[in-house]
């Protein structure tokens, strides 16, 4: 089995997106699947490239917000193209963009056979553009992205039920199956060990530093929380929000809302387990998200996370009781949480070990054996 991925910037370290990609290619890999990637290079001569390279193009206005959000678009070059369209057996889209739309023309005049991975909602360009949550954009994409792409795709995999429910109710085609990105799993199961709130209470908070990840509600949270002064912020991305967030943190400092400084760095994965393991609270403020695996990473070192609530937050199901969910953008009742879990030190632990026993539901072996299983039976489907 032939299967041809098409991304258009794959090599970003700080973009999710970019990230699974290169995980499922690996793992598809590894499972005996001649799996390739269409992409932009590698800005990084040293580092993996495509196995089929596009030039990058940079985008007229817009380039420097597209940078700041961690993607760049391809140039559509259909010498490279067709070729990588007639080496595949599938064609796997992981956006609906311009290069996915020429890419999607010539597979359907070879007469291959095209599957998806929905990975991003409208309303993530939208915020990122700084228009509101409801908007005429939202509209419009979505059915520019099943025209161009998805109504061609005989089988689109649905990180989470969230997304599933959204693309059935936005008259998607397609077999749509409910299968995680999944993420590499320890040999051994975690046995979490006990954090105590006293004297820091460290608190974590993982994502690019945009708009749709509404960070500013946990800044907002510690002016409505008792335990404040003890707390220690550590937010772990970058992205345009990064300075303001940076101000909004110094503001609750020279206040004295907060005691300790908050941190704001870029981190590797390794790091990033650390600072979970030292870690009392996850904090995932996001008011849209596909799936949000840095909050099941976290989670899967034994974090106890808090997660946002609403009708577009995938991330929400990983939440295994009422105290670790609030109402999207709800910065009072966040502060409520916070406060519980550091009040009630014992059930925190407790659930730690919970959490850390879930994750392994999400292994990668078992996301990858489904999507292949997905694909050879799209392979069985007429082609759209």
């Amino acid at each position: 089995m032939k299967v041809l991925f098409v991304c258009n910037n794959a090599y970003n370290p700080g973009n999710g997106l970019s990230t699974s990609v290169q995980n499922t290619i690996r793992e598809l890999r590894a499972h005996g699947v001649d799996a390739r990637l269409m992409a932009v290079r590698n800005p990084d001569p040293d580092g993996p490239q495509p196995d089929f390279p596009l030039g990058h193009f940079k985008f007229p206005i817009f380039e420097p917000l597209i940078y700041a959000n961690g993607f760049c678009f391809a140039r559509i070059e259909r010498k490279v193209i067709r070729e990588a369209v007639q080496w595949a057996d599938i064609v796997h889209f992981e956006e609906a963009l311009f290069l996915e739309d020429a890419v999607r023309r010539i597979a359907v005049r070879m007469g291959k056979t095209c599957t998806g991975t929905f990975h991003l909602y409208p309303h993530n360009i939208a915020a990122n553009l700084g228009l509101p949550k409801k908007n005429l954009l939202n509209g419009i994409l979505i059915r520019n992205w099943r025209s161009i792409v998805f109504d061609h795709c005989s089988d689109i995999q649905c990180p989470t039920e969230v997304v599933r429910d959204y693309l059935e109710q936005s008259g998607f085609k397609a077999r749509l199956h409910v299968i995680s990105n999944g993420m590499r799993l320890p040999e051994k199961p975690v046995v979490a060990a006990p954090v105590s709130p006293d004297p820091v209470v460290e608190i974590l908070c993982v994502g690019r530093l945009a708009a749709e990840k509404s960070q500013e509600t946990l800044l907002q949270a510690m002016r409505y929380s008792r335990h404040a002064g003890r707390i220690h912020l550590t937010f772990a991305g970058n992205g345009p929000k990064a300075r303001k967030y940076a101000k909004m943190a110094a503001r609750l400092h020279e206040e004295g809302v907060l005691e300790i400084p908050a941190s704001f760095g870029f981190y590797t994965h390794e790091e990033l387990k650390e600072l979970a393991c030292k870690s009392y609270l996850y904090i995932h403020c996001a008011w849209v998200e596909v799936e949000g695996l840095s909050c099941l990473e976290a989670t899967r070192e034994g974090l106890v996370p808090v997660i946002a609530e609403g009708e577009l937050i995938g991330t929400s199901t990983f939440a295994l009781c009422p105290e670790s969910l609030y109402p999207v953008y709800d910065s009072r009742t966040l502060a409520e949480r916070i406060d519980w879990w550091i009040e009630h030190p014992e059930e925190r632990n407790r659930m730690a070990q919970r959490y850390a026993d879930a994750a392994r539901d999400y292994d990668i072996d078992k996301s990858i054996e489904a999507l292949v299983a997905m694909f050879r039976q799209a392979l069985d489907a007429p082609v759209r």
